[in-house]
């Protein structure tokens, strides 16, 4: 999301929409509408950044417009949104472009942050250190002590941000680690193992812009799918193989932290 709309760097917001959506969930918007529309008027775009799992426009004097899209929500730049019904917000520039907010259930929020409010709201202390920059030992001892699942513990942006619940399926299954695992008991070659996957799987997903899933919701900023689904080992693949060469189990699927969770438990047992 953030490279597709990172044309957008050195353009004029020359003013924001929220269409009116009748009977939807609202998509959660601070400060107010009007008041949002207002302050970055005229605003020129210095950077688009990520934090976490969120897309960052950065303004001047370091305030942020950002975007966190959880489930359903998606950034789209120039193109026609998947449905006009789900569009939240349209940021229009003075040089041409637009950056539509589309949200089918309105699950996503979208806020506009001074730079005190943003290092409140998700600073170190807020937001754990990004996945894709983790050093060797940093899982370990971040999440080492806890007497947690892997899995859901993966997921605690508190802890480590930008790890969703595909991606950690799939970097526990490289790794060969349970996700039933407890934090405390996995040894220090395991973690490390753990971090690589995690790592490796992250860019390996960007460079095919995400996973769109039978639903169909995610879109690129393009409106195309991602290609990432066509790469998935194990997630959503419950009932197929391991696709392991040398291993005869199967892929499972089970819930923890209300989450659905697909492995293998004959290799990563």
């Amino acid at each position: 999301m953030r490279r597709g709309i990172a044309p957008v760097t050195g353009c004029v917001i020359e003013r924001v929409r929220f269409p009116r959506r009748g009977q939807l969930q609202p998509l959660p918007v601070s400060p107010s509408r009007a008041e949002f529309a207002r302050r970055v008027k005229g605003v020129r775009v210095q950077a688009v950044e990520r934090a976490g799992k969120r897309v960052v426009l950065r303004l001047p004097e370091d305030e942020r417009v950002v975007f966190e899209p959880r489930m359903t929500g998606l950034v789209v730049l120039d193109e026609a949104a998947p449905t006009e019904k789900h569009v939240r917000a349209v940021f229009e520039f003075a040089e041409g472009r637009r950056v539509t907010i589309w949200d089918r259930r309105g699950l996503g929020t979208l806020r506009l942050y001074t730079a005190q409010e943003f290092q409140a709201a998700l600073g170190p202390h807020a937001l754990g250190p990004d996945a894709l920059e983790l050093g060797p030992d940093e899982l370990q001892e971040r999440l080492g002590a806890s007497r947690r699942a892997v899995k859901p513990a993966l997921l605690d942006q508190r802890a480590v941000a930008g790890i969703g619940n595909i991606y950690a399926a799939e970097a526990l299954f490289v790794a060969k680690v349970d996700p039933r695992r407890v934090c405390s008991e996995l040894s220090r070659r395991e973690w490390r193992a753990l971090t690589r996957a995690v790592i490796a799987i992250l860019a390996e997903a960007v460079e095919y812009e995400g996973s769109t899933l039978g639903d169909g919701t995610y879109r690129t900023a393009l409106n195309v799918e991602g290609g990432y689904q066509n790469h998935h080992q194990v997630y959503a693949r419950a009932g197929e193989a391991c696709p392991r060469k040398r291993c005869s189990g199967q892929v499972e699927r089970i819930v923890l932290g209300q989450r659905a969770t697909f492995f293998c438990s004959s290799c990563q047992g």
